[in-house]
């Protein structure tokens, strides 16, 4: 296999993406090491999921009928990994866009064996929209998306109103969103969009305690220490 390489530079703007929407990521170069782009090569024929532009049959990538978890943005794959592994009764598709990230991935999923775990290098709106089908997820997991802090981006970051409607759709009623954010603006504006969505209903008041499923990462939990706030936002389908 010829060496793993990000699908384009996704530059920002509507111009820069002829697919019609503002792409919440920009892909930087970032180096892969050398275990990463080995499991990287080694797995992906394995547990990668192409884009195509045509429904996918979840139950036919994983082998089995099990609820589907949908996934975007897995960084490094440590929280996606360690959820996956704890929860084996459970299918995980991750989306992640970085090469570094998905060699990182891949390789915990080698070294551990576990079976429930996909993944697709791929834009997750372009997936959603054409890839996943109405009322087949049980949840969807958005952990630390790219915050966007300036004002004049906050058009770019994930969290809005036309995202959270197709999330809906493809949700099973009772299916739930879980976002978190460390940046306390954003979450203001997660819990306005997710409250706004009439199909939805906050499972708590305000934000919600961290599930016991998501862990800690070492990042999360170094700010914590300085005092840094995390929140918590899960949402179910009605």
């Amino acid at each position: 296999m010829s060496e793993a390489k990000d699908e384009g530079v996704y530059t920002a703007g509507e111009s820069a993406n002829p697919h019609g929407h503002i792409r919440s990521f920009v892909l930087r170069q970032g180096r892969v090491s050398s275990a990463q782009q080995r499991y990287y090569e080694d797995m992906m024929p394995k547990i990668g999921v192409p884009y195509v532009a045509t429904p996918l049959d979840l139950d036919a990538v994983f082998g089995r009928s099990a609820p589907k978890i949908f996934e975007i943005g897995c960084g490094m794959g440590e929280t996606s990994y360690a959820i996956a592994a704890a929860h084996p009764e459970n299918d995980y598709l991750g989306l992640e866009v970085h090469t570094p990230g998905v060699g990182s991935l891949c390789k915990l999923v080698a070294e551990s064996g576990i079976t429930n775990q996909r993944i697709c290098q791929h834009d997750a709106v372009e997936v959603l929209r054409d890839m996943i089908g109405a009322e087949t997820l049980s949840g969807v997991h958005i952990f630390f998306p790219d915050p966007w802090p300036k004002a004049r981006h906050h058009k770019r970051r994930l969290i809005q109103p036309p995202l959270v409607a197709t999330l809906v759709s493809k949700l099973k009623p009772g299916g739930y969103i879980h976002c978190a954010t460390d940046w306390e603006n954003y979450a203001e504006q997660m819990l306005e969009v997710l409250t706004a969505e009439p199909a939805l209903q906050n499972t708590a008041e305000g934000y919600a305690p961290r599930p016991d499923y998501r862990p800690l990462t070492k990042f999360e939990q170094r700010g914590i220490r300085l005092g840094h706030g995390v929140w918590d936002l899960v949402f179910r389908k009605r």
